[in-house]
């Protein structure tokens, strides 16, 4: 073999691995991008059309590619032993050109091209998806043949395109991108973006205003007591009964109950035929679902039932809306009137201060997975009423004292910041 064919081998060698390498790239950039990121690009950009164009035939895709690689591996490794013969004999050459043409691939066609693509994905897929799409027309007869065999193979097993499921992001893996999004998305908007995804796993016991703390219309009280009720109420909604929360008849607007007395002639008949039906939505309910009920019903306050059809508690739409963006109230202090900060690092706790409240401002956090309240969670881990000056730790951490006791319910809880173990040293 003269030099001049040397040569010739040599450079279509050097060009069958940048073209190799040019394969490698296309494959690892276009596998690389990120599918949603892609649907959103490709509304203004051909390049992400393109490259989303090939991903919706992944057969074609993988068919050109592969047919790209096969022949341009088995050629190189030929050209490599015809050159490693001539320039060192029949037995060294083949050993020297495998050795030789493996590096070369390896290194210049496989990882260097493919490392690159990783970590630039858009940057290489969208040029490269151009040359891609134009060797998939040139080949196309090739690789319409090689598509026919592999997926009358697939057939076979029972497997074709068409039943390739779409699989959609989770919610948690959602939830994963929202995390990643550090420093592309505002804190505040990640936040509200994660309650959002979390309200599923929020049922309307978590957040609602339990029964003892329901602030309703008693119409068995004085009229006098009712009007001065109705004058000088802080809630926008009241429910209205008889004697016990249970025979609740109605619910009373705080901005229809001023109108009505402004009437002269404003009496209980007049109040009753002006109340809104009471709406009742059972505690285990998700907060989901209750906020589609609250639009789909156009209310905005409900009454919790147990499957008892007891009401236990009441819950509004500004409820449920505090749960995505935080309390309606710029100062903390004022927010959580229930929960005290002392000095010394402590919480005083009213005990029907709900634990998510009391987690939002504290700076650790007591479980949730069982009670709802604090005096839940402190009862549920005494298995009993306890008396005043009662201590135990709640996690094993984070000790409690039981402050004040009223109607065999906890009034006020201390809560002390958790206890550092410190780790056994082994000799």
């Amino acid at each position: 073999m003269d030099n001049t064919q040397l040569i010739i081998l040599s450079v279509t060698l050097l060009f069958l691995t940048l073209l190799l390498a040019f394969f490698s790239l296309s494959e690892t950039s276009i596998l690389s991008v990120n599918r949603y990121r892609l649907k959103h690009l490709a509304k203004t950009s051909k390049g992400a059309k393109r490259v989303q164009n090939l991903l919706d035939r992944p057969d074609r895709l993988f068919g050109v590619i592969l047919l790209g690689n096969t022949f341009i591996t088995i050629t190189a490794s030929s050209i490599a032993t015809l050159i490693g013969v001539d320039v060192f004999g029949d037995h060294t050459g083949v050993i020297v050109a495998d050795i030789l043409v493996t590096l070369l691939l390896l290194i210049f066609a496989e990882v260097f091209p493919k490392t690159l693509a990783a970590l630039f994905p858009e940057k290489v897929a969208f040029p490269t998806s151009f040359f891609l799409q134009i060797i998939l027309k040139t080949l196309y007869p090739l690789v319409w043949l090689i598509n026919w065999v592999s997926n009358g193979l697939l057939k076979l097993f029972g497997i074709s395109l068409q039943q390739a499921e779409n699989q959609g992001i989770t919610g948690d893996e959602l939830r994963t991108v929202v995390h990643e999004t550090t420093g592309r998305i505002p804190t505040k908007h990640r936040k509200m973006l994660l309650s959002i995804l979390d309200l599923e796993k929020v049922t309307v016991d978590d957040i609602m205003v339990p029964r003892h703390d329901v602030v309703g219309l008693d119409l068995d009280n004085d009229w006098d007591a009712i009007i001065a009720q109705l004058a000088n109420t802080q809630h926008t909604f009241l429910p209205v009964f008889r004697q016990d929360l249970n025979k609740t008849i109605g619910v009373i607007h705080a901005k229809r109950a001023l109108h009505l007395m402004s009437i002269e002639n404003f009496d209980e008949k007049l109040l009753i035929e002006s109340l809104d039906e009471a709406f009742f939505v059972p505690q285990s309910t998700s907060l989901t679902t209750q906020m589609i009920n609250f639009q789909r019903n156009k209310r905005r306050f409900a009454l919790a039932v147990d499957e008892y059809g007891e009401i236990v508690g009441v819950i509004t739409l500004e409820d449920i809306l505090e749960e995505i963006v935080g309390e309606f109230t710029t100062d903390v202090s004022t927010a959580f009137t229930s929960i005290f900060e002392q000095e010394d690092g402590s919480y005083l706790v009213e005990g029907s201060t709900t634990i998510r409240d009391f987690n939002r401002m504290a700076d650790w956090k007591l479980p949730t997975s069982g009670a709802k309240t604090i005096n839940g969670l402190v009862i549920e881990q005494l298995q009993t009423i306890p008396e005043v000056g009662t201590c135990c730790l709640i996690n094993g951490n984070i000790p409690i004292e039981v402050v004040q006791v009223q109607d065999s319910r906890i009034k006020t809880i201390k809560i002390l910041p958790p206890i550092k173990r410190k780790k056994a040293h082994t000799e």
